[in-house]
């Protein structure tokens, strides 16, 4: 198996199950936890059964992950020649050789049908208009990826928009899925909380390759500058924690026990994202995916977020916590 050092097209070579499965990107499916955000508060404000409805959202999660895999393959199959230049993409499936343009072409074909499969039996265990909803959601995301590999991956500030939008819609397609209507905080702090891990990868990689080798590998870069991007994190980080604070103030009433009991999520959101930003300024990781994946305090911040939000949304469900203090004299 030949070894891609340089940016000419390498020797095709007969790819292994290893090397298919490599180029679904599975661990890219993990993104599509957004999808159980709509419902999880859905559930929690009473607006959501989720013994009934569980079957169309898992229905939901496999499509939109089908359908991101797709993306990602004919993403990979049009950046092949840049991946080459970086010195950790180079080894992707498509840009090493080892999985051949038709075939990958053949896998993102594959994907797309198992996508349909997966959203036409949301008719079979919820609604046709949850199908019809969840579908289009799909449909809007597929083209906003092609829109953005074709086109706006190549747009200062727009290639972000484009990425972060792709969020929103896992946020909506859950929301679909079980019939939840989104509220206007939820979109925004997934809008801003997404943008904010773009501009993290961005910075990550001139920091983890420099300046040239960061153009050369995501020719957007050129349009980017350190300050920006360092301005741009923080600006994103700071809107995605004031935007969830004035969610938890709104729920004084919902989670009251002596003072807002859901504040206490606060904390370790802001250690994770402040976190974030250490370890993406310092170069440490190049992709906040990948320092999602591998850094343990980070992760613990994640999860102890996660913790405390289920723990007083069961609790509220269990009428534990929810009642308003008695009126001030």
């Amino acid at each position: 198996m030949s070894q891609t050092t340089t940016t000419d097209a390498p020797a095709q070579s007969g790819a292994t199950p290893g090397d298919l499965l490599r180029l679904l990107r599975p661990a890219q499916w993990a993104k599509s936890v957004f999808l159980l955000i709509g419902p999880a508060y859905g559930y929690a404000n009473h607006d959501w059964n989720p013994r009934a409805g569980w079957p169309a959202l898992v229905l939901a999660i496999v499509a939109f992950s089908l359908a991101s895999s797709a993306c990602y393959i004919v993403n990979d199959v049009l950046d092949a020649p840049a991946d080459r230049k970086h010195p950790r993409k180079r080894n992707r499936p498509v840009a090493s050789g080892r999985v051949s343009m038709p075939a990958a072409i053949g896998m993102a074909g594959a994907m797309v049908l198992g996508a349909a499969i997966a959203l036409f039996a949301i008719t079979a265990v919820g609604s046709l208009a949850s199908a019809v909803w969840t579908a289009a959601i799909v449909g809007i995301y597929v083209f906003n990826v092609m829109a953005y590999s074709s086109i706006l991956k190549h747009i200062v500030i727009a290639d972000v928009i484009c990425l972060s939008l792709g969020f929103v819609l896992r946020v909506l397609a859950g929301c679909a899925a079980v019939a939840v209507v989104p509220t206007t905080w939820l979109l925004n702090t997934t809008f801003f909380l997404a943008m904010f891990l773009a501009f993290g990868k961005r910075l990550g990689e001139r920091r983890f390759l420099g300046g040239e080798g960061a153009t050369a590998a995501r020719g957007v870069q050129a349009g980017y500058t350190d300050d920006l991007l360092r301005q741009a994190v923080v600006v994103t980080a700071v809107v995605t924690l004031m935007t969830y604070s004035i969610y938890v103030q709104s729920q004084d009433a919902k989670y009251m026990l002596g003072f807002n009991l859901l504040w206490l999520t606060i904390l370790p959101a802001t250690y994770a994202m402040l976190r974030a930003i250490v370890l993406l300024e310092r170069g440490t990781y190049d992709d906040p995916t990948l320092l999602a994946s591998k850094d343990r305090p980070f992760q613990l911040g994640c999860v102890a977020f996660g913790l405390i939000t289920l723990a007083l949304m069961a609790a509220r469900q269990w009428h534990a916590i929810g009642v308003s203090p008695p009126a001030a004299p």
